[in-house]
């Protein structure tokens, strides 16, 4: 749960920051540290349920799956709060967003999480 907290502030903090840059270029800059920190939150993930609590692969991507899902629905959900603060037409695309968003970011951090897991279990054996 920690692990979606943080994906969630990533996006909210950058985000906010990206909004408020001045040039396109800040902009940019704000939301690739919102990867960067997204992208170092999810590796230390893998380790953490791989190599320290010693789960087994598809459990320990399973996780890191759902973390990911967690932090794509509180963005989701921040961006409904937003849509109805502001007046947006937007909202029935947004509600969508709700369902779309955490299966859309799971899926892959499922895939690709099995993927990295794997590559660990082989350089643990072959050390």
């Amino acid at each position: 749960m920690l692990f979606g907290v943080v994906y969630l502030a990533a996006g909210l903090v950058f985000g906010l920051l990206a909004g408020a840059a001045a040039s396109d270029q800040l902009r940019s800059a704000w939301r690739l540290m919102a990867w960067l920190v997204s992208a170092i939150a999810y590796a230390l993930h893998i380790r953490y349920e791989y190599v320290r609590l010693h789960n087994p692969s598809v459990t320990a991507a399973r996780h890191v799956a759902i973390a990911v899902a967690m932090g794509a629905f509180g963005l989701a959900l921040a961006a409904n709060i937003h849509a109805l603060t502001a007046g947006s037409t937007h909202r029935r695309a947004l509600g969508l967003s709700l369902v779309l968003w955490p299966l859309l970011t799971a899926i892959p951090a499922f895939v690709v999480a099995l993927a990295a897991i794997a590559i660990l279990a082989r350089t643990r054996s072959a050390q």
